[in-house]
Parts: C-alpha cells; sequence; structure tokens
C-alpha cells in the first residue's frame, strides 16, 4: 500500500521530468494505455489520406489494401521495437542513440527528426485548422490559431495529460469511425469496388510503402512514451501494446481512405476534410465529425511538439553534459516549437504545403538509417546491455563522436538516394522501379546488416549487463558510491 500511495503522489498533472532517467519509485502505468495511446494517435485524418493517396496514385481497392495492411505489419514491427526500450532504460528514444553515435554525435540525426516533426506539426495544423474554421465558423487561419493554443497547453502538460488525450481520442475515434464506415457502405458498393483487381507491381508497392513509411515515422519518439512504465514490464507485451494500437488504428483509417478515394469520383483530392464529413451529412452532425477531426489530431501534433521538445532538449544537454529544463523553459521550448510549425502552417495552406510535405517525406531517408542502426546496436550488438549514466558523459565509455556509428548511418542516407520518389527530389532508379520509392527499404536492410557485420567486430565495450543511474533509497543507504554515478 505504501508503494502505491508513493507512486500515486509522484505524478503530478504537470510532467516535472524532461529527457532524464525515470526512477522506478515514479513508474507508473498500464500496457493498455500504449494500445489506445497509439490508436488514438493514428484514428485521424492525415491517416484517412495517406491511405487514399493508394487510390489517386493509381491503385485498385482490393490490391491497395492489401498493401497498406503489408506496410502496416512491417513499419509496425519496426514502431513497436523502438517502443519496447522504454521501460527498460527509463529515457526517451533518441538519448540512446548516443551509444551508437556518441554523446556529440548523436546530434546529427537528432537535428534532421526535430525538422521532420516540425514539418508534420504544421501539415496537421492545416487540417485541424481546417476542420475548426468549419465548427466555429471562422476562417481556416483563426482556426490554425486555435488549433496551435491547445497543441501548446497539452504538450506543456506533458506524460499523463498525454495519455489521457490518447484514451478520449480512441473512443472518439472508434465512435466517428464505425458511423463514417456504416454511412460510406450505405451509400456506396463496396463489393463491386472490392472485384475491381487490376494488380500492379508499382501500385501494389506503393501502397505497402505509404503505410510502413507512416509507421517508421514513429520510431524516434515511441519509447518516449513507454519509459514511465516499470522496469518489470514485459519487453514482449510492450511489443504488441503499442504496435498492435498503430497498426490497427492506422489500417482502419487507410481503409476508410481508401473507399473514400474510390468513390469520391475525383472530389476526395483538394477537399479532404469536407468530403469526409460529407459522407456523415450535415447540421449537427457535421458539427460533430469536424471535432472529432480536429480532436483526432491533438493527439499526433501533441505528439510530434512533446517529441520535438525532447529532441531539442536531447541536443543542447549532449554539448552541456546535462540539463535540468525548468517548467518555465519547457514552456519557452514548446512555444517556439508550436510557433515554428504555425508559421509555417499559415504561410502554407494556400500555396507551398504539398511541396513542403514531400520535403519532409525525403526526410524519412535521414532516419531509417538511424532506426536501423539503433535497434540492431540494441538487440543484437548490445543486447539491452546498456551503461546509462555513461551517456550524459562524452569523456565516458561513448565518447563525443562515435566513427562507426556516423559512418554507417552517412552511408546508409546516401545508399537510398537513387531509390527516393518525391516531387522535392527523385533518384534516378526510381524510373526503373515503376515509380515507386522503396529507400525506406533500403535504408533499413543495407544499414542494419552492415553496422550488424562492422560492430560485431569494432564495437566498443558492452558492460556485462544494463547499468542504469542508482535510486534514491540506494544513494542514502551507499553514500559512498553515489560520487561514481551521474544522472542522465
Amino acid at each position: 500500500m505504501a508503494v502505491t500511495s508513493t507512486r500515486a503522489s509522484s505524478k503530478p498533472l504537470i510532467e516535472k521530468r524532461s529527457i532524464d532517467y525515470i526512477p522506478e519509485a515514479e513508474r507508473h502505468g498500464r500496457l493498455l494505455s500504449q494500445f489506445t495511446l497509439w490508436m488514438g494517435a493514428n484514428l485521424q485524418i492525415t491517416a484517412i489520406v495517406t491511405g487514399a493517396l493508394a487510390v489517386v496514385l493509381g491503385g485498385d481497392v482490393f490490391w491497395s489494401l492489401i498493401g497498406l495492411l503489408i506496410g502496416q505489419v512491417l513499419g509496425g514491427g519496426v514502431m513497436a521495437l523502438h517502443a519496447a526500450q522504454g521501460p527498460k532504460l527509463g529515457l526517451p528514444q533518441m538519448i540512446s542513440s548516443r551509444v551508437q553515435f556518441g554523446v556529440y554525435g548523436a546530434a546529427i540525426p537528432i537535428v534532421l527528426v526535430c525538422l521532420m516533426y516540425l514539418g508534420f506539426t504544421a501539415t496537421g495544423t492545416v487540417l485541424s485548422g481546417q476542420a475548426l474554421g468549419q465548427l466555429f465558423s471562422v476562417s481556416d487561419s483563426a482556426g490554425i490559431l486555435i488549433f496551435a493554443s491547445v497543441i501548446v497547453l497539452v504538450t506543456v502538460l506533458g506524460y499523463r495529460v498525454i495519455h489521457f488525450i490518447g484514451r478520449v481520442a480512441s473512443i472518439i475515434g472508434v465512435i466517428a469511425f464505425v458511423y463514417l464506415f456504416a454511412r460510406l457502405i450505405s451509400q456506396t458498393d463496396v463489393g463491386a469496388l472490392l472485384q475491381i483487381r487490376h494488380f500492379s507491381w508499382s501500385s501494389f508497392l506503393l501502397a505497402v510503402s505509404l503505410a510502413a513509411s507512416w509507421q517508421i515515422a514513429f520510431g524516434p519518439y515511441v519509447a518516449d512514451y513507454s519509459r514511465y512504465l516499470p522496469s518489470k514490464t514485459s519487453s514482449v507485451k510492450t511489443f504488441f501494446a503499442a504496435g498492435a494500437g498503430s497498426v490497427i488504428g492506422a489500417q482502419v483509417a487507410m481503409i476508410l481512405g481508401v473507399f473514400a478515394a474510390a468513390s469520391a469520383n475525383g472530389q476526395f483530392a483538394g477537399h479532404e476534410v469536407a468530403y469526409i464529413v460529407g459522407l456523415g451529412g450535415t447540421g449537427a452532425t457535421a458539427a460533430l465529425l469536424y471535432f472529432s477531426i480536429a480532436f483526432g489530431k491533438v493527439t499526433i501534433s501533441t505528439l510530434n511538439s512533446y517529441g520535438s521538445f525532447m529532441c531539442i532538449a536531447t541536443i543542447i544537454s549532449g554539448f552541456r553534459g546535462h540539463l535540468n529544463v525548468t517548467r518555465l523553459q519547457r514552456l519557452v521550448f514548446v512555444l517556439v516549437i508550436v510557433g515554428a510549425a504555425t508559421l509555417i502552417a499559415l504561410l502554407g495552406q494556400h500555396s507551398f504545403l504539398g511541396a513542403f510535405k514531400s520535403f519532409i517525406l525525403f526526410l524519412l531517408a535521414f532516419f531509417t538509417p538511424w532506426s536501423a542502426i539503433n535497434l540492431v546496436d540494441y538487440y543484437c550488438i548490445t543486447r539491452e546491455r546498456y551503461d546509462v549514466p555513461a551517456l550524459a558523459d562524452p569523456n565516458g565509455r561513448y565518447g563525443r563522436w562515435n566513427t562507426l556509428g556516423i559512418s554507417v548511418y552517412v552511408f546508409g542516407v546516401l545508399v537510398q538516394l537513387p531509390f527516393i520518389a518525391t516531387k522535392f527530389y527523385t533518384g534516378p532508379l526510381v524510373g526503373a522501379m515503376g515509380g515507386v520509392d522503396i529507400s525506406w527499404i533500403i535504408g533499413l536492410v543495407v544499414p542494419a546488416a552492415l553496422y550488424y557485420v562492422l560492430a560485431k567486430k569494432w564495437h566498443s565495450a558492452v558492460p556485462d549487463q544494463l547499468i542504469l543511474p542508482l535510486e534514491q533509497d540506494a544513494v542514502d543507504a551507499q553514500p559512498s558510491r553515489a560520487g561514481r554515478i551521474q544522472a542522465v
């Protein structure tokens, strides 16, 4: 009972931790919260639009659905492997990159991750602004500002509130999607759409890539939301809780997108929010659907903003050795991040947003190699045996710059360039692949294999077991050892 009371009292509404290690006494939560968080993050309008692209860009309904499911499972597996690291390490995801890249070197992929999530927040804010504009009968710009204010509030409050929003978003999302599916089925001959089966490798691989890239994009921050779980939480159960929530949520949303685009007769692209709401009706029903769309975006946009905050704090702490983020500093960080995303959304809502989305997708090529290196190192080389205190010490076990990790990472980025297909950049081998972007496959497989071979031979000394910072009760009991442990 005493332990329960202690943990309950250590869960303030406003999160007091940032990138530091989460002591066992402050660990809380259940695996169900991982499932609901990631389901809520995926039952939203951007996932609908992503699924619709499989049809808009030439695929048929039947093979698009299968391709999307395969992509969800493959990408979701990568995402969930990152999630399983959270309870064991008690750290945000990107801090663990210091093992593979060095305390300073980890800033290289982190900067690019920050840019990508800034773009994702901006594009999501535009769609949410449209929904709120319709809901409150104001301009889209006013809707964008309203949405940005909500994101700032939730991000500042932090971990507990984010998980609560995720649970609510899951419930609202399920209700909204069940209703929309029922309306869609009543208005569309779904059976006839499924009977049209014209298999094309290019269209099929496009569907796989859309879903896989969607899931892999969560990798750099998924452990941020599992790090408060008790350290004894099963890695396998964490894997399935986070992975299943994300895969199921995204697949449901993308299925709706596929059928909506297939039955829209060209009216979907450019009018995504209005078309989806139009499936449900008008008046009060439409207002509720606009609300559900905006609320659904709150979860994922907050995850992006929170992840960006963690990344920036990680970069600064790497060069300063340690960083205690006060609540005021946290507010300033979040205001800067969300402010920048809001400015991009306001400027790009009518013009360059499409090109900007392509730029963000281009940035995906810069962290799939990071994901491959991190997972291979954690599960195959070090086998979960990290020296957590050393992650804050540039002169410690992991050093300032890890030449091996950085070199494999750079090679992993370069080897993808011929296979990237975006409006921002298209590689020379894309034509031979039927116009399909398979860079994410290259970016995962090649760096993973190369890092495994090289790290087996030249990896720095691995601890015999996982080394964690001493908890306060251990420090009080053994003061002579306290000076040896540096908190992350």
